[in-house]
């Protein structure tokens, strides 16, 4: 079963097809030669992606070995393929022809490292002394100088990426949030996530069909942007098809959330005049701010993410249930295995391998019965969208009659960057924010199907069909099986 038309890039194309042979092979036998897998999807004699089938081959063995659990070694989720990273150019700030050798000299005279030279009547940089601050292309009147980086370096906001002496990507760990940003903008896929699909099917195995245990799987809401290929009710039913005991919305931790984060505030704020809070559910976000605004970390909201929160019920009412976290996000897949978390999520599953692991499967979510999805209200829902927490947050404070919240929203690592920044510095206005590292929110995650601007109108839609228009229902459940 092929769905290319359902990706938004060959790239994912690719990992699909490794990973649904990896899946398929770990239920019918044949993973002991995973090194065969290469030829399966490459058979050639000609190539298809790369200069030669044998570099192909290399490149998807990288790929093989990801999607059974990458380096074990090291804690990032995200790694680089260094056989499939070496094709980019990294030239910095470059003259190109357009260079007219004009009289102004105005981008040797902007340059604040004395790198630009003229020779031959023509713009020349020395590249030793170039910081790349592109003061120079903003300065010539003929965008004659262009700044030429790597996609991958470009799309880190953190600066976590460097090229070392062999030409290949390099990720400093101590910086990266582990967004996968880097993930959506490699051209060649030359970074990608690690894959714990074998792990999820060993539980599935071990659980003999939900009677040694149960195997729940929590989806997040954003999962409605992905059902091109069936409606959220069909892919419901699907999941459990997969060998799931039940699916449970990450939305009802949503809930649970908000309530908690509406507590939390009005406690800061009986022993402070002007209180502060940040939101702690993007586990990227929460790494950036301890990363880069240690000062403000007691700031951040000390609720667990909607994920977390969800399994926790779970597993207050089954105390040997196993939890698997199906959603857009890389930072998931390392969020997980931390301390804070409890043990609550026994594994975490992308939207991509989610499709891999249906179509390895046989089953054609298109053609599954309807099983009705409804564990929580609008206000969890749009979680998924950047500014949804920011809104659900103020109703509930309205609803218990906190008063002074005064919500920011902050889309995007540029945007926490800025906010924060005003924040330290005391020139800030707002006191609760939003932070969400993927742009439009969890939407926008990396490990998605697709990221279409219609996400945003399906998410809307999904939290309007909720029947429970506010949380009480939520929080009545969580005081029953945690608080009591």
């Amino acid at each position: 079963m092929e769905t290319n038309h359902i990706f938004d890039t060959n790239v994912q194309l690719i990992k699909y097809r490794v990973l649904r042979e990896v899946i398929r092979r770990a239920y019918e036998g044949g993973l002991d030669k995973s090194y065969t897998i290469p030829r399966t999807i490459a058979p050639g004699p000609k190539p298809d992606m790369r200069c030669c089938v044998h570099k192909e081959r290399a490149v998807l063995m990288e790929r093989v070995n990801l999607a059974m659990g990458g380096n074990r070694q090291n804690p990032n989720v995200v790694e680089v393929l260094y056989e499939a990273c070496d094709e980019c150019p990294a030239s910095g700030m470059m003259v190109t022809d357009a260079c007219r050798g004009c009289l102004m000299h105005s981008c040797q005279a902007v340059c604040p490292k004395d790198a630009i030279t003229i020779e031959n009547h023509r713009c020349t940089i020395d590249k030793s002394k170039c910081i790349e601050c592109g003061r120079c292309a903003q300065a010539c009147p003929y965008s004659a100088i262009i700044a030429q980086h790597r996609p991958c370096i470009k799309s880190c906001k953190v600066k976590a990426i460097s090229i070392n002496d062999e030409d290949k990507a390099e990720i400093d760990n101590h910086k990266c949030i582990q967004c996968g940003a880097c993930v959506v903008s490699c051209p060649f896929g030359a970074i990608s996530d690690k894959s714990f699909v074998l792990d999820i099917i060993r539980m599935l195995q071990e659980s003999e069909q939900n009677t040694r245990y149960r195997v729940y799987a929590v989806i997040a809401p954003a999962i409605v942007g992905q059902c091109r290929f069936g409606r959220i009710e069909q892919v419901v039913t699907a999941i459990q098809r997969l060998g799931f005991h039940q699916v449970v919305e990450a939305a009802l931790g949503a809930d649970i959330t908000l309530y908690n984060e509406a507590r939390e505030f009005r406690e800061k704020a009986e022993h402070d005049e002007h209180p502060v809070m940040t939101t702690s559910c993007c586990p990227a976000f929460v790494r950036f701010v301890e990363n880069n605004f240690p000062e403000l970390r007691d700031a951040i909201s000390t609720s667990v993410s909607p994920m977390v929160m969800t399994a926790r019920l779970i597993k207050h009412s089954d105390p040997t249930a196993k939890v698997v976290f199906i959603g857009p996000c890389a930072a998931k897949k390392s969020e997980y295995t931390l301390e804070k978390t409890g043990g609550m999520i026994d594994s975490v599953m992308s939207f991509e391998e989610l499709q891999a692991f249906l179509d390895a499967r046989g089953i054609d979510t298109t053609q599954c019965d309807d099983t009705t999805l409804d564990n929580a209200s609008y206000y969890g829902r749009i979680f998924a969208k950047s500014g949804g927490v920011a809104q659900g947050v103020a109703y509930v404070a309205g609803q218990m009659g906190i008063e002074g919240v005064k919500p920011c929203v902050m889309n995007g690592i540029d945007q926490c960057r800025q906010h924060l920044t005003l924040l330290r510095a005391k020139k800030e206005t707002a006191n609760f924010f939003e932070g969400m590292a993927c742009d439009g929110g969890c939407i926008g995650g990396p490990l998605s199907i697709t990221r279409s601007p219609r996400n945003v109108v399906d998410v809307d839609k999904y939290g309007n069909e909720a029947k429970e228009k506010t949380i009480d229902g939520s929080v009545r459940l969580y005081q029953m099986t945690v608080e009591r």
